[in-house]
């Protein structure tokens, strides 16, 4: 294995350059701009590079160098730079403890760069919790997590890429677990399927998270976003959630308590109850994404709750700009919900995003390139 320091740390050479991730997140032109009044909302550009069945889609140099992930994100979780200024931790054993464990590293206070020496299936007897500035990096290898699943607890400045997560079981039992105060959070190319509880939940104040290019399968529960209406400082929470495949996942594609979430270039298909719902003082932003239902034809659901803070029951707002709904799908917008008014917009927030007009081609490549998939490593430079 040569000079590698199997189980323990190698150290970093060369740092990410710094770069502005709010105006240039990639290093090159932006291929979302808002655009003026009297132009068409969501035009092609030809600003990306990285084409795929001739769209324009994100991430064209974050597999360049293993850390070229680093503040790469798009969305409210384009901050999180993970283990980037710490050495390298390579995995050597599949064990739920113990030295070259996943477990090991993700406890350690210090910046780590998690990469995998072995492929296989991690069976975790409790939940596996990862502390500040880490990167879980499955890129290179074929790893599963079972039993339980990850937990981030007051943790901030994490990037989990190329996962399986499926089959834990237990109460309370998450594939991700994101609560309490927990910040800065990228979740990329994973598989989700099969657990307890949720998918992944946000909750407890945590914020600026993006989910992107994941898949999500033979679950009820997808993603909460938000506790419950008694925890009214989730009122902070922001999720941008882009590219994912939800096939089939019964409902929460997100249910969101609260918080602010842009949606775009999803492909949500054949939905059990609902594909997004919208609770108490929800503010949620769907753009560009493709809904194709099953046996359930309408799309958006509102509930109405009561704000621990507030006298009456009030629901969320959403807002639908540019998706497209397939198969006889309703949209199921509430009629005071078809304007801007209540809703965020995302410029608000940050000033550029990979957007592609929702189409059949998007739809396919969403299927194809989202969840795990197999690569090599990149290298570390």
């Amino acid at each position: 294995m040569g000079n590698k320091l199997i189980g323990r740390f190698n150290k970093h050479r060369h740092h990410h350059p710094s770069n502005n991730p709010i105006t240039t997140p990639y290093g090159f032109p932006p291929t979302y701009k808002p655009p003026h009044p009297q132009q068409e909302a969501h035009q092609a550009s030809n600003n990306n590079n990285n084409s795929q069945m001739g769209l324009s889609l994100p991430y064209s140099h974050v597999d360049s160098t293993l850390r070229a992930l680093a503040a790469r994100a798009e969305g409210f979780g384009r901050l999180a730079i993970g283990g980037l200024h710490g050495p390298l931790y390579h995995v050597t054993n599949l064990s739920d403890d113990g030295p070259g464990s996943l477990r090991e590293a993700c406890r350690k206070k210090e910046p780590l760069w998690i990469v995998f020496e072995v492929s296989g299936t991690i069976e975790l007897n409790s939940y596996l919790n990862v502390s500040s500035y880490k990167t879980i990096d499955g890129r290179g290898q074929r790893i599963k997590l079972t039993g339980k699943g990850l937990r981030l607890k007051e943790s901030e400045h994490v990037i989990i890429c190329s996962l399986e997560i499926s089959g834990g079981r237990g109460s309370d039992v998450d594939a991700i677990q994101i609560k309490p105060k927990s910040k800065h959070i990228w979740i990329d190319r994973c598989s989700l399927s099969d657990f307890a509880d949720g998918l992944i939940d946000i909750t407890r104040e945590s914020t600026d998270i993006t989910i992107s290019r994941c898949q999500f399968s033979n679950h009820d529960k997808t993603i909460l976003i938000g506790a419950d209406p008694s925890h009214t400082s989730d009122r902070c929470i922001r999720v941008t959630i882009h590219h994912c495949f939800f096939d089939g996942t019964r409902q929460r594609h997100p249910r969101v308590r609260f918080g602010k979430v842009h949606l775009y270039n999803n492909y949500t298909r054949n939905w059990g109850i609902y594909a997004v719902c919208a609770s108490v003082e929800s503010q949620i932003y769907s753009q560009c994404n493709i809904y194709e239902a099953g046996e359930k034809k309408v799309a958006f659901k509102y509930l109405s709750e009561k704000a621990a803070d507030k006298a009456e029951a009030n629901t969320g707002s959403i807002k639908s700009d540019g998706d497209l709904f397939v198969s006889g799908t309703k949209a199921g917008l509430q009629e005071q919900q078809r304007g801007e008014s209540g809703t965020f917009h995302p410029r608000e927030h940050y000033q550029s995003w990979t957007v592609e007009a929702p189409s059949e081609a998007l739809k396919q490549c969403i299927q194809q390139c989202s969840g795990w998939q197999m690569m090599a490593r990149p290298v570390d430079q």
